[in-house]
């Protein structure tokens, strides 16, 4: 499990793949922004957010692209800030997002997002030459960009629903589920990411001062603020994952496990901003949408694994849930590579 304010050293590892020569160059840089350079190829050594933050933006510097050189263009330095500057000037959030897209469509040459509405869903989806697919470092530093703007312009944390790539699933992924969700496809036809629809609605009032210091702790801000917080409520989901819905413990139950009393529970849980109900309500939410992506699974089967008394009651929460029906959403993620074009609520 992923450490608060921590980031893998595979992904630093990864950021200097094609920023910094190897040996003697990308030892000093590591030493410059407190990482120890002995650990560089420990597989399970950490470092800290903020160490990582200085060192990407010590090599958008270096290389001039704040996108760490990972495209034939890149994001020469000021991108991030001119998409901030031009994206808070939008009415509401989805076209914020459709503004954003734009810039780096034509910033970048090998992918080409585009922002698809689907009744009560949404997607951002990355057009890119068929041919062998990005690192998955590459794909996932695109939604770090894309996703922490759009949290930051809606001042709260916009809830993925699943994002799908089309590599291979690398070794390491515990920071990536932390960061954006932990339903992650890999394989598929397509790179995209799933969202509710009804956040695009979002209406956004930040200001000139809001984003002077936005940008000044920028990306350290994008790395810890918005993601899932490994915390004592991921823990608890974790455990919850492990158990058959029909056995998941109450609150005394679950506070016995961790060796410590329901009333403290609580109190934690609640300065973090959440409930145990909530937490098994999100869990179910999570299984749902990662076995609706499983066409052999019926409804029926996922509203038993989940606890639910028969289909039509898992029906109805679901569609509390995200405004969809299951088979309107398993429909979507079914879908090939069909021709899209961005579209708008009626």
């Amino acid at each position: 499990m992923a450490e608060k304010d921590t980031i893998s050293m595979q992904l630093v590892r990864e950021a200097l793949l094609q920023t910094c020569a190897p040996g003697a160059p990308s030892l000093a840089m590591l030493s410059r922004v407190g990482i120890d350079p002995a650990q560089l190829h420990e597989a399970s050594a950490r470092v800290p957010a903020s160490a990582y933050a200085e060192l990407w933006r010590l090599l958008a510097r270096r290389c001039h692209d704040e996108f760490f050189c990972m495209d034939p263009r890149g994001l020469r330095t000021g991108s991030l800030a001119f998409l901030c500057r031009s994206s808070m000037t939008q009415p509401t959030l989805g076209a914020a997002i459709e503004s954003a897209l734009a810039f780096l469509g034509l910033m970048l040459e090998h992918l080409q997002p585009v922002l698809v509405r689907q009744q009560s869903l949404a997607e951002i989806v990355i057009g890119e030459p068929q041919e062998a697919p990005r690192r998955p470092f590459t794909y996932f530093t695109f939604w770090m960009i894309v996703h922490g703007v759009a949290c930051w312009l809606a001042g709260r944390r916009i809830p993925i629903l699943a994002i799908e790539l089309r590599c291979d699933e690398p070794p390491f992924c515990d920071d990536y589920r932390v960061m954006f969700s932990e339903n992650l496809q890999f394989g598929r036809p397509r790179t995209r990411m799933i969202f509710a629809a009804d956040c695009l609605d979002l209406p956004l009032k930040r200001t000139p001062e809001e984003l002077q210091r936005f940008l000044a702790e920028a990306p350290g801000n994008i790395l810890v603020k918005y993601r899932d917080p490994a915390s004592l409520a991921r823990r608890i989901k974790a455990s919850l994952r492990q158990l058959p819905a029909g056995e998941w413990p109450e609150t005394e139950g679950q506070a016995q496990q961790l060796c410590i009393s329901a009333s403290t529970l609580r109190r934690r849980l609640a300065e973090e901003g959440q409930t145990y109900q909530g937490l098994k309500d999100s869990v179910r939410k999570e299984l749902a949408i990662a076995w609706l992506a499983e066409d052999q699974v019926s409804f029926a089967e996922i509203a038993d694994r989940l606890g639910f008394a028969d289909s039509s009651s898992f029906y109805k929460a679901f569609r509390k849930w995200y405004g969809c029906n299951p088979g309107h959403y398993r429909t979507l993620i079914g879908q090939d590579q069909p021709e899209r074009q961005t579209s708008h609520p009626d």
